[in-house]
């Protein structure tokens, strides 16, 4: 689901450059974003029932650099992030569905990522133990039961945040939030950097928000007339 979804793919043979209709000053934003991109550090959403939370998510995930969100569908529990909370931001993000960890872990192991699941349990690791130099896929569950045991069985350890009052848990968003923040401020300190695109991604991403970027694009860039024979 690039993109967020197929409302916000690229429309087919787009009589303009969508460069051209854009300001510097908004390519330069843009331009900025992507260099401040990452691939190297995702979310994976185990079967969320709250749409607020799903929006919540996905805004914290875009706002940090965040560029892709993995989620295992709940059956019963479509995955549709609430708009308002959301503020279009999934436009600028994969989101890519799954419908069972399995295959959301073969992906991500196929490229090398070590995957961790929030738990509270005695041998689960404490967040800021966790090191973010390497490829690195935080595990968050439903908002009832947590992370399945299909989940804890498949992955690579357990971590939690540290609590420090009475309450011992947060909300998934507010969780998500803490961790997603903890990590890109720890690359910032250690790496002194966040984005890792290649030059290739890079440019596929200035692609296709070169015409995200553009107000009115699905009347602007309506599929051309066939050409007369």
């Amino acid at each position: 689901m690039a993109g967020g979804g197929p409302r916000y793919e690229k429309l087919e043979k787009a009589p303009i450059d969508p460069e051209s209709l854009l300001l510097d000053v908004r390519k330069e934003k843009i331009d900025k974003v992507i260099s401040q991109r990452t691939r190297t550090f995702t979310i994976v959403l185990d079967r969320l029932e709250d749409s607020f939370n799903m929006a919540a998510v996905l805004r914290t995930c875009e706002a940090n650099g965040l560029q892709e969100v993995h989620v295992i569908v709940n059956p019963e529990a479509p995955f549709m992030p609430n708009s308002r909370v959301a503020q279009g931001c999934d436009k600028w993000l994969d989101v890519k569905l799954y419908k069972d960890f399995a295959s959301c872990r073969a992906h991500l192991k196929s490229r090398g990522f070590s995957l961790y699941a929030s738990a509270i349990r005695e041998d689960a690791t404490s967040l800021y133990s966790l090191r973010f130099d390497s490829k690195v896929a935080l595990i968050f569950g439903n908002e009832r039961d947590g992370v399945s045991e299909e989940v804890l069985a498949g992955s690579d350890g357990t971590f939690w945040i540290p609590m420090r009052g009475f309450s011992q848990s947060l909300n998934i968003s507010a969780a998500a939030s803490a961790c997603v923040t903890r990590a890109i401020s720890w690359r910032e300190e250690h790496l002194g950097r966040v984005g890792d695109l290649t030059e290739a991604e890079a440019q596929e991403l200035r692609d296709r928000f070169y015409v995200l970027a553009v107000k009115q694009r699905r009347r602007i860039f309506k599929k051309q007339p066939p050409s007369k024979p």
